[in-house]
């Protein structure tokens, strides 16, 4: 992919015996392990010092530096941002206490504050972590999907996602739309999402980043839990999963106003074409997984909605 490359880490960290398969930790996928960032937002919104945290080696890093994501497939919906030269700070996603240790805690929240006490500000940001890159400092909120590369170079064909999760949704059947200096409220439904998507790419002579669909892997949750549900699986469909039971229509190709953004090899951002669907055996060549507190897309969302995960791991052999 050239410039903005991300550096896929081994994806094994124990494999563990579970009959006639096994199953492989990714990176960081039991959320022990983070990095501490001190951010000082601009004086004309306060300048208060704002911690962010991101999915990777265990270090503290002082300062308004963008991140080297080099070590971490991971990235997040915590924002860094600096738009028409005032720095914010958005968080969304923080470690957290766990049955077994720590957690990842994914909130949906409506980040407000007032610029030199007048102009109020308002985003909402649903709690994300993503496999791929922000780019930093965010300097717009037009095309949010385009501040980020998403998807880490990958080449393994798992049978599913397993992980233990629990959710809190307050359903209060009201969906919030935030995006800077508007807000709207109307009528609606945001369950939390679990997604792994697995892709062949490939690049033309202009520059554009095509993409097939090679597997699917979704899990909504549309309530709250009465507590940690352990080790859901979610299964991988190859081919088209349109063709399997249980498929709903947001299962499909991202594309058009929803489409994903990566780095081609001349360094730009640009969308990622999803236009097909493979066959069951194409060898995929990128993988996408996000796992957030909503799932209305950009600066919508259920206030309120909370995510615990832990104990991410991948499933091979069944």
């Amino acid at each position: 992919m050239g410039k903005g490359k991300i550096v896929l880490l081994p994806l094994l960290f124990a494999v563990l015996p579970l009959g006639a398969q096994q199953l492989e930790k990714v990176p960081f996928g039991d959320f022990e392990s983070w990095t501490v960032r001190h951010i000082r937002e601009s004086a004309v919104i306060g300048g208060q010092l704002r911690t962010l945290y991101v999915l990777g080696p265990e270090q503290t890093i002082e300062g308004n530096a963008v991140y080297d994501y080099s070590n971490t497939p991971w990235s997040s919906s915590n924002a860094y941002a600096k738009v028409s030269g005032v720095t914010k700070t958005s968080l969304s996603v923080e470690p957290d206490d766990g049955p077994d240790g720590r957690c990842a805690k994914l909130s949906t929240v409506l980040a407000s504050c007032k610029v030199a006490g007048l102009v109020d500000i308002q985003v909402l940001a649903t709690g994300s972590l993503y496999w791929g890159r922000m780019y930093e400092p965010i300097s717009s909120v037009k095309t949010p999907y385009a501040n980020m590369d998403w998807g880490i170079p990958f080449t393994r064909r798992p049978a599913a996602v397993v992980l233990d999760y629990k959710a809190f949704l307050p359903a209060t059947g009201k969906l919030l739309q935030g995006t800077s200096f508007s807000k709207k409220e109307f009528a609606g439904e945001d369950p939390c999402q679990v997604m792994l998507i697995l892709q062949r790419r490939w690049e033309d002579g202009q520059g554009n980043i095509h993409a097939e669909r090679v597997a699917t892997a979704f899990l909504r949750i549309g309530r709250s839990t009465a507590g940690w549900i352990k080790a859901a699986r979610i299964p991988l469909w190859y081919g088209d999963a349109r063709q399997m039971p249980g498929y709903k229509s947001y299962m499909g190709l991202i594309t058009g106003e929803n489409s994903l953004y990566a780095t081609n090899s001349r360094g730009r951002r640009v969308p990622i074409l999803e236009e097909g669907w493979a066959a069951p055996d194409t060898p995929c060549t990128h993988a996408i997984m996000q796992i957030s507190s909503g799932s209305c897309g950009g600066f919508t969302g259920a206030v309120g909605n909370t995510l615990w995960i832990d104990n991410l791991m991948l499933e091979y052999g069944r």
